[in-house]
């Protein structure tokens, strides 16, 4: 399996949105979105390079895998 890359927070925002999740609203730099079954929202900042950890802990809370990510990712 590959390793995650950081990458920029429209990439990010494309593939949440690709895995069902809905944006609820912006808060300054940061968006919020919700899943259906997710232990809470996900939070994707503007950042250029959103660091890796950021990455996982918003595919922990939609219980995302790492082969989805990988498939919604190269569909971008």
């Amino acid at each position: 399996m590959p390793r995650i890359f950081p990458t920029d927070w429209k990439t990010q925002l494309k593939i949440f949105e690709a895995y069902g999740c809905t944006r609820k609203r912006k808060e300054g730099s940061h968006h919020v979105l919700t899943c259906p079954g997710a232990k809470r929202a996900v939070v994707i900042p503007e950042y250029d390079e959103i660091d890796v950890e950021i990455i996982k802990s918003n595919m922990r809370t939609v219980n995302m895998s790492r082969e989805d990510y990988f498939v919604l990712l190269s569909k971008i």
